[in-house]
């Protein structure tokens, strides 16, 4: 289905405004990720979808053509799945994924049907009949993942379902967890604060700010063409470049660099790993800092500015602190940004 929110707002009790007035709409079978710091509203905003916070006055909320703004949560046919999972620790996991089924009384010849082709899909026919304090984390997030689908609701809702797990699982069931999604063709919205979550999981992301979406794209957009300071830097780190302009040249303590065309009053921006180390670059720089981080060196430099800058060195070998440098940055790199944080709406 597809999901539309129109002028949808949430002002708590104690004049708190979590959410401004908001207009998003989510196609059918997208996946679209809100992503945004601690207290930027993306929760409340899903809750908002699944019926657990009421909204604002003069909002709505559409399921298709029906309006869903005043209908309770158990009506709206959404799933969930949360940090904590919130798993019956008393049932299997057999039993714990047909729970929602046996809730809507179906027959069951239908439940056992359902339950069967669920597991088949999340891969857990194997653990089917093990207790849930038997399972793995990762194997009782696809335990949430396939209870939340196994009513077949008309959007599914995630908040933040991979933080309770260490790195190296997370990033390992990053990726099987958009694959099950994409699989079962299902509208979701999933809300994270880790910027490579989103972008890997993702059709489209909504970057949020202070209740607010700063910018809604495709992850290639937000990270290649951000629409204000916050974006580039909140998705993917990006640091300003100082010096002043002349014409289309940049020119900085450490050297001239040409800049893209753009309008006056924007400020240059540029990412890690489009900062070149090379023997004839037009910067010059010392290396303060060399980190290994296993695909690559994150490498400090100074002589830049007031504020270090980091490059992205991919060489087998890189150079030591104190060493001077060379540098280039090419112009289809530079991102030309507004001044302020946010962008202008």
């Amino acid at each position: 289905m597809t999901l539309t929110l129109t002028n949808i707002g949430k002002t708590f009790a104690d004049g708190t405004r979590a959410v401004c007035p908001t207009d998003l709409s989510v196609a059918e079978g997208e996946i679209l990720s809100l992503l945004g710091p601690s207290g930027c509203g993306k929760t409340t905003l899903l809750r908002m979808i699944a019926g657990l916070e009421c909204p604002d006055s003069g909002g709505q909320i559409r399921f298709d053509d029906s309006d869903v703004t005043d209908l309770p949560v158990e009506r709206r046919q959404v799933g969930m799945v949360f940090q904590s999972y919130a798993l019956f620790p008393n049932m299997s996991l057999r039993a714990n994924v047909g729970y929602g089924l046996r809730m809507q009384k179906l027959p069951r010849p239908e439940i056992d049907a359902r339950v069967e082709e669920v597991l088949a899909l999340c891969r857990l026919e194997p653990y089917a009949a093990r207790a849930v304090s038997a399972l793995s984390g990762g194997q009782r997030q696809r335990v949430a993942l396939a209870r939340a689908i196994a009513p077949r609701p008309r959007v599914l809702l995630l908040d933040e379902p991979l933080s309770a797990l260490d790195a190296s699982l997370r990033e390992a069931l990053r990726d099987e967890l958009a694959e099950l999604l994409r699989r079962f063709n299902i509208t979701a919205i999933f809300v994270t604060h880790d910027q490579t979550e989103a972008l890997a999981i993702a059709d489209r992301v909504a970057v949020m700010q202070a209740g607010r979406i700063e910018q809604i794209g495709a992850p290639e957009v937000l990270y290649r063409q951000p629409a204000s300071r916050f974006v580039a830097e909140f998705v993917g780190d990006a640091m300003a470049l100082e010096g002043s302009r002349d014409g289309e040249m940049l020119c900085m303590a450490a050297g001239r660099l040409p800049l893209p065309a753009a309008a006056p009053g924007l400020l240059p921006y540029v990412r890690a790993e489009d900062i070149q180390i090379c023997a004839d670059g037009p910067l010059t720089a010392r290396v303060d800092s060399v980190t290994f981080l296993g695909t690559h060196y994150r490498i400090g430099l100074g002589d830049l500015g007031q504020q270090p800058l980091y490059c992205s060195h991919q060489a087998a070998v890189a150079p030591q602190p104190g060493a001077m440098v060379r540098l280039s940055i090419p112009k289809q790199g530079i991102m030309m940004l507004p001044q302020s944080q946010a962008s202008a709406r």
